[in-house]
């Protein structure tokens, strides 16, 4: 009996202290991207939850994806002059070979230790090919953050693992 306690124990910690992420392709990539071009990243807008504003979640979202992008290219960039679509308008195609549009739809930060509720992102990527305009991956995701966070996490540290398998994606 006390091994059943143990064992059921043990595997409710091992779950209680991972987080989760869930993947979805509104358009699966029409083509591997080339490291040898450029990635220009638009700077989303900030998220929210319910008239909370987490201010800089879009620069820490742009900074994840720059990351991300960075151990396949050697050129990326963050537009912060422009906003969206505007940056494409403005792209020097020989420049840059990728315009990414990165898309909080979601973004809540909660006191998950004391609550249960996980802190939540929901992230929508959308890879254009600067020459064409064409859209060549459009993608997002969840992350869930772990119950057993012991105040540590907060929803910029859901970003790296998700983003990161998304882009590797897009190049092998």
């Amino acid at each position: 009996m006390i091994k059943k306690i143990t064992l059921l124990t043990s595997a409710l910690l091992l779950t209680a202290c991972s987080s989760t992420y869930q993947h979805s392709a509104l358009q699966a990539p029409i083509a591997k991207l080339d490291p040898a071009k450029g990635v220009l990243i638009a700077m989303p807008k900030d998220g929210w939850y319910g008239n909370q504003e987490y201010r800089n979640s879009g620069r820490m979202t742009a900074n994840a994806v720059r990351s991300a992008f960075s151990k396949y290219t050697s050129k990326v960039s963050i537009a912060t002059d422009c906003v969206d679509d505007d940056c494409l308008k403005q792209l020097d195609a020989n420049q840059f070979g990728y315009f990414v549009k990165p898309v909080i739809l979601h973004w809540e930060d909660r006191a998950t230790e004391w609550s249960g509720i996980p802190d939540t992102i929901e992230i929508q990527l959308i890879v254009l090919d600067a020459q064409t305009k064409q859209e060549i991956a459009n993608a997002s995701y969840t992350g869930k953050s772990k119950w057993a966070s012991f105040g540590g996490d907060h929803p910029q540290d859901l970003l790296p693992e998700p983003t990161n398998e998304f882009v590797s994606s897009l190049y092998k």
